[in-house]
């Protein structure tokens, strides 16, 4: 059994591994879904630079000293939706996948978020491993869409999860 621990992201190296973890993650998944050009682009050193500009509501999941997933959360952007808190982003290394790592994120998440009744997330249209992901875990589309630029256009499609 592995010694997977989910805590906030505080240490440079917690910080320096977040960034890698975004870079892999984003390669692993986007991969065929966004723009090559844009991919390409999307390289170690930029990840690890915005992991050190947004170190807020972040937690990480780590095994032993690896940092091998993370979760940022916060406020929903989007005034429609009254009391409605947001999981920005949710990564796991592909070797960690199947293993309840995501889960053990999502739980952390939205206990952080505990004050609000929805919590939204955003996800890539064509993405089916992370939507799987969401709808087991109880996330509900809300027929909400909105285009974003990856280098070419790509649709976010928005999931809900009511408590």
């Amino acid at each position: 059994m592995m010694n997977i621990q989910i805590v906030p992201m505080v240490t440079d190296e917690d910080i320096n591994g977040k960034g890698y973890v975004h870079w892999k993650s984003w390669h692993e998944t986007y991969t065929g879904l966004v723009d090559p050009a844009y991919m390409e682009n999307t390289t170690l050193e930029k990840c690890t630079d915005i992991a050190h500009r947004w170190t807020q509501n972040l937690m990480v999941a780590k095994d032993g000293d690896k940092v091998i997933g993370f979760v940022g959360y916060g406020e929903h952007s989007d005034d429609i939706i009254t009391n409605c808190g947001e999981v920005f982003s949710i990564y796991v290394l592909s070797d960690y996948h199947g293993q309840k790592v995501g889960y053990e994120l999502m739980n952390a998440a939205l206990e952080k978020l505990s004050d609000y009744d929805k919590i939204a997330v955003w996800v890539l249209k064509g993405n089916d491993k992370a939507i799987r992901f969401y709808e087991k875990y109880g996330f509900r589309f809300d027929g909400t869409e909105k285009e974003i630029m990856l280098g070419t256009p790509n649709t976010e499609l928005r999931m809900i999860y009511t408590r």
